[in-house]
């Protein structure tokens, strides 16, 4: 009896712990980054501090020595009074290395502008989202642009997603879709568009002869937000510049956006998506060449509204012309 009473406790325990770790993980606390907490404000602060000390030009005083003098030289009397030309007069004795004060020179070179890597929790905004502005415009393919976000420090939300979420599909296909940001399939798997909301974007596809080898699809966000929340516009303003260059290096003929998110970023419009949807808007390249960007529903907004799959229908029919149309003029 006591031997069943005990398997009982410890059946009770392990259900227990299971579902402590089922609720942090709905929670969206997923990832164990250390065993003990940082401060990542301080550490920042560490860096910036650290940085300042190295551009400035920096006074080391020597400790201060008592001068000892011989007792007959401290013996002997001061310069009368009556002699200002003596008082007055330098003294032939430079004073000690101690005593120098060493000011800064005025052609020293300015301070370079704050760097954001490693430094995303204290960076002010604005600095990351033109460090990444800087750095993205400088890679030439796809594969380098990938290399370089995996290094990238400056958004936070690196330091909390398991994946970088970069693309998936074909980069020379015709269309390019893009979302908001990854979500739990997403992240641990490190693809855009694998869960429910994916296989559905998969079915739609197939509707009009599409399929992950004949689009290619990626996110404005290429990291996972805890707790699937929607991204800040701080972190958009972060990321932004990677998916424009993205989508210069993809160069698609047509850009669809999935969501409002995605539609208010890339196009610029303040319209809710039901307002903005099944409509085309013009998209500038880089190099100056104009495409067409089509808004349309999210299918993880259609997973939870299904009704409104007849309006991503029509918008679907309206891409699958606009495909036929601009292979008939090539």
């Amino acid at each position: 009896m006591e031997t069943m009473t005990a398997n009982h406790a410890d059946t009770d325990a392990r259900g227990d712990l299971i579902s402590f770790l089922d609720f942090h993980v709905a929670a969206g606390v997923d990832a164990v980054l250390d065993e003990q907490p940082h401060d990542r404000f301080a550490e920042a602060e560490a860096v910036r501090a650290d940085a300042a000390s190295q551009a400035e030009p920096a006074t080391r005083r020597e400790p201060l020595e008592p001068r000892r003098e011989p007792l007959e030289a401290r013996r002997e009397p001061l310069p009368p009074r009556s002699e200002p030309a003596q008082r007055d007069a330098p003294s032939a004795e430079e004073p000690p290395l101690a005593f120098r004060r060493e000011l800064p020179s005025r052609d020293a070179p300015a301070r370079e502008p704050p760097r954001t890597y490693g430094n995303a929790a204290g960076a002010k905004p604005g600095e990351a989202a033109d460090d990444a502005r800087a750095r993205a415009a400088q890679m030439k393919t796809l594969d380098e642009l990938e290399a370089l976000l995996r290094g990238f420090e400056g958004c936070g939300l690196r330091f909390t997603a398991k994946n970088l979420v970069f693309a998936d599909g074909n980069p020379q296909a015709r269309v390019m879709f893009v979302g908001e940001a990854p979500g739990a399939d997403e992240d641990r798997i490190g693809k855009p568009f694998m869960g429910r909301s994916g296989q559905l974007l998969d079915r739609m596809m197939a509707a009009i002869g599409l399929d992950r080898t004949s689009a290619y699809i990626s996110n404005v966000v290429p990291w996972r937000p805890p707790g699937n929340r929607n991204p800040t516009p701080q972190e958009i303003s972060i990321c932004r510049p990677f998916v424009e260059r993205q989508i210069e290096l993809a160069n698609p003929d047509i850009l669809v956006c999935l969501g409002a998110p995605a539609t208010q970023t890339l196009t610029g419009t303040k319209d809710g998506i039901l307002k903005a949807r099944g409509r085309f808007y013009p998209y500038r390249l880089g190099d100056g060449r104009e495409i067409r960007a089509l808004a349309t529903l999210h299918p993880a907004y259609l997973l939870r509204q299904p009704v409104q799959k007849r309006l991503a229908w029509r918008d679907f029919r309206m891409l699958k012309s606009a495909l036929d149309g601009s292979a008939a003029g090539k």
